[in-house]
């Protein structure tokens, strides 16, 4: 962990345009963070995150449009809600 003074520093440097977020998540999601960065080149977790925020986004904002995207958007959030407690902490 970075010390408070980096720490500081950092949240100074960056202040309007980006905040820390610390989440608790099962390992399974870490291991499958780190599987989306390898296999799509990102540069870790973090941006693995981002990734998946950029394709859901993504997937709506083609679904205004397009059939095929809002049903396969409607499917992914059908199944999550279904099966939330095994990604959830």
């Amino acid at each position: 962990m970075a010390s408070s003074s980096a720490q500081q520093k950092w949240r100074y440097k960056n202040k309007f345009v980006k905040s820390q977020l610390n989440i608790m998540a099962r390992k399974n999601i870490h291991e499958y963070l780190d599987e989306i960065a390898e296999t799509h080149g990102l540069r870790g977790k973090a941006e693995a995150v981002t990734f998946a925020v950029y394709l859901t986004i993504a997937l709506q904002q083609q679904g205004d449009f397009n059939d095929e995207a809002d049903r396969l958007h409607q499917i992914f959030t059908d199944s999550y809600h279904r099966d939330r407690d095994i990604y959830t902490p």
